[in-house]
């Protein structure tokens, strides 16, 4: 019986360790249909914004739209509030929903 529990406790860790693999602190990091590098900003950090910008500049897109974006590191902002700075991957669309710390 402790056999079969030790093994379906390892068995869930490692379901749960894969299906957290591509979750980055900013948001979740997905392959991209073309393998070219989106953004979707999906959190306006809770309707709190006025214009969101992305390195400095205005961001066009819709909330859940993806847009076009460089690999590498980025800021986006909203508002009066500073930077929050995040990364992309190359080949991914990064699904941004956390501005927290």
């Amino acid at each position: 019986m402790h056999l079969v529990a030790s093994t379906l406790v390892a068995v869930s860790t490692g379901i749960l360790a894969v299906g957290c693999s591509d979750r980055d602190l900013r948001g979740k990091a997905v392959a991209s249909p073309d393998g070219r590098t989106y953004l979707v900003i999906d959190d306006d950090n809770g309707g709190n914004c006025g214009a969101l910008k992305v390195d400095g500049r205005e961001w066009r897109y819709q909330l859940h739209a993806p847009g076009a974006i460089e690999p590498g590191v980025h800021a986006v902002s909203c508002g009066k509030g500073g930077d929050t700075r995040f990364a992309v991957r190359p080949g991914t669309t990064l699904h941004f929903d956390y501005w927290g710390p």
